[in-house]
């Protein structure tokens, strides 16, 4: 087949520093902004008209992980990383083209002097993404109720109990001072859906400590017992 070349339209600046944490969908995490800043040729008239949608679809790249190629089977972590089901049945980032699909929200539009961005919530993309195309989201025909989703029926639930310390909450508010973000609300958000991977959810005696780059900082945290998580430091 004929090989397709494309060149990305704008890069996102993201709360998200490294894949791992990362939500496995979009719209999870409401507290998850970023900012999708289009290549300088993209004038005002690109977007003209954009900002009557409350939600936009974004196709990008999978460029974090696009060197280590695709695999036919896969195990999605809904199915708690036991079963391998096709690549083509799964939304796994090993693709035979590193091509993802997001729905996120559109907060609005920002003409700078350094060209046009657009501010957006519910994000599930790393920072640096690089972003292909840009749709419209259509509720009358990108929406449909009554479908048959496989294994994936239903949305996955925030089922963990998040413990803060007085310390970490203090270390929250003045992140988010600082940041202009509630970051206890999006840490609290991240945390509830269990972002370890799926291999460790129903290990209810994991001593690990993990962490991730968000925003700014280090995020480290540990499982609890009764589906509990205690956050354990913001760096």
């Amino acid at each position: 087949m004929k090989s397709l070349n494309f060149t990305p339209i704008g890069l996102i600046s993201s709360c998200f520093k490294e894949k791992f944490g990362i939500p496995r969908q979009p719209g999870l995490v409401t507290a998850a902004k970023a900012q999708l800043k289009l290549d300088k040729i993209f004038t005002e008239e690109s977007v003209r008209e954009l900002e009557g949608f409350s939600h936009i679809w974004l196709q990008f790249i999978f460029h974090q992980t696009e060197s280590q190629g695709w695999k036919p089977m896969i195990r999605p972590p809904r199915l708690g990383g036991n079963k391998k089901v096709g690549v083509f049945a799964s939304r796994s980032t090993f693709r035979p083209n590193p091509i993802g699909l997001s729905v996120v929200e559109l907060e609005g539009i920002e003409m700078k002097s350094s060209g046009v961005v657009l501010h957006l919530k519910g994000c599930d993309l790393v920072d640096g993404t690089p972003i292909l195309d840009i749709k419209p989201y259509l509720p009358y025909v990108d929406a449909i109720p009554e479908v048959e989703a496989g294994y994936a029926k239903e949305k996955p639930s925030s089922n963990m109990t998040v413990l803060m310390s007085d310390e970490i909450i203090q270390a929250c508010h003045d992140a988010s001072h600082r940041l202009g973000e509630d970051v206890e609300v999006l840490v609290r958000q991240l945390l509830e859906l269990d972002p370890r991977p799926s291999y460790h959810e129903n290990n209810t005696n994991d001593q690990r400590i993990y962490s991730m780059k968000l925003l700014d900082f280090d995020l480290r945290w540990q499982y609890c017992e009764n589906n509990t998580i205690k956050v354990l430091s913001i760096d």
